[in-house]
């Protein structure tokens, strides 16, 4: 069990590193290839929408390969993908290879965790998704340093080690103890279970830190930038936020365990709403990097829980782990897509202040929502 949670704790930390590689490197791409807002959401957007088209692909090879023969495609896109990143000479390449990145990430998360999460004993679902999100979270914590590092070295050398341990994880992964798949409903079943309550609430509070990050990795990078803040520096303040958030979110997974998943999910809620009105406000880089790392702790108090708990809605709908993380692999791109793409454009044609207000509507609403429906089934009860 250790042995495994350490190989699905490496492979999303290596996958989510890369992933975050590419906020300190907007500006320069923006200098660079003449980006705009739109286009830098555009190149954002192109992981999530990798692994929106990879959700239910990946959850449905999982099922019938296993989950050791999809992780190691996931890894092997992922090698694909960073050679893309080191040798590309135009934005379409770059959006292309972070395409495919994604693809391979929906592999990784969809194998990864429902290999992880079967082995867990029930009782610690939450405790053990929010370690290996915390995994997941320190790569985002080491992204900027890598983007960082391409900048001052060349993508060339810097991508392409991304290569090699991707190789090595590979490898690493192959050596582990196959798991026969299971009976599966099928991805049939997965779609029918969309349309059940309990899962639709797992689906939309997943999805909605993933929409408030995507603002977040578009926006504030570029908002600094106008601040005359170095890329290294942008980089410096995405790590720190990270570092925080690693810590945050399996405290946020243990309460879920503990004292239910909305306890924590509702906390983090009004949380992001708050933080959702502060941050456009600043006009200093030291406020903006503040505002960042303060969002970052609230989004962290439901990434944990809210995964959970769509882990569990999910199963109660008859749903193996693997179709189940399928969904989880949907809710985040979903929420990407439209936050680093949408947020991009909106803030494009208005100002960075109508995506925001509209972040501070979603959870003040979804909060409401949430409260009153705990108040009917305590009526009913």
């Amino acid at each position: 069990m250790r042995r495994l949670f350490w190989l699905v704790a490496a492979v999303v930390l290596v996958d989510t590193m890369f992933f975050a590689a590419v906020a300190p490197l907007l500006p320069h791409y923006s200098d660079e290839l003449e980006l705009s807002k739109t286009g830098a959401g555009i190149l954002t957007a192109a992981y999530p929408a990798g692994t929106f088209v990879g959700a239910l692909p990946s959850g449905w090879l999982a099922t019938r390969w296993g989950v050791k023969p999809t992780l190691l495609l996931g890894l092997a896109m992922l090698g694909l993908a960073s050679l893309g990143f080191a040798f590309a000479g135009s934005v379409v390449v770059l959006d292309g290879a972070r395409f495919i990145q994604g693809v391979g990430g929906a592999c990784m998360w969809a194998a990864g965790m429902a290999w992880l999460v079967s082995a867990a004993p029930a009782d610690r679902r939450g405790e053990m998704i929010g370690a290996a999100l915390s995994a997941a979270i320190v790569g985002v914590l080491l992204g900027p340093v890598l983007g960082g590092a391409a900048t001052l070295l060349s993508p060339e050398a810097v991508f392409s080690s991304v290569t090699v341990v991707a190789a090595g994880l590979a490898a690493w992964a192959w050596s582990m103890p196959g798991v026969e798949p299971e009976e599966s409903p099928g991805v049939g079943a997965m779609l029918r279970a969309l349309g059940r309550p309990a899962v639709l609430i797992g689906f939309w509070v997943f999805a909605l830190p993933a929409l408030f990050s995507g603002v977040i990795e578009v926006l504030v990078p570029l908002r600094l930038d106008d601040l005359d803040v170095a890329g290294a520096t942008i980089g410096l303040i995405f790590l720190l936020a990270a570092a925080v958030e690693a810590v945050v979110s399996p405290i946020a997974g243990r309460l879920s365990d503990r004292a239910g998943r909305m306890t924590p999910i509702r906390a983090g809620l009004l949380g992001a709403a708050v933080m959702a009105i502060a941050l456009p406000l600043p006009r200093t880089a030291v406020l903006v990097g503040l505002m960042v790392m303060l969002t970052f702790v609230a989004l962290a108090s439901f990434w944990a829980p809210g995964m959970a708990l769509l882990s569990d809605a999910a199963e109660d709908a008859g749903l193996d782990q693997a179709l189940a993380f399928a969904i989880s692999n949907l809710a985040w791109a979903l929420g990407h897509v439209f936050g680093a793409g949408v947020g991009g454009a909106v803030a494009d044609a208005t100002s960075d202040t109508v995506p925001y207000a509209v972040l501070a509507v979603a959870c003040a609403v979804t909060l409401a929502g949430l409260s009153a429906s705990r108040r009917r089934e305590a009526l009913s009860t």
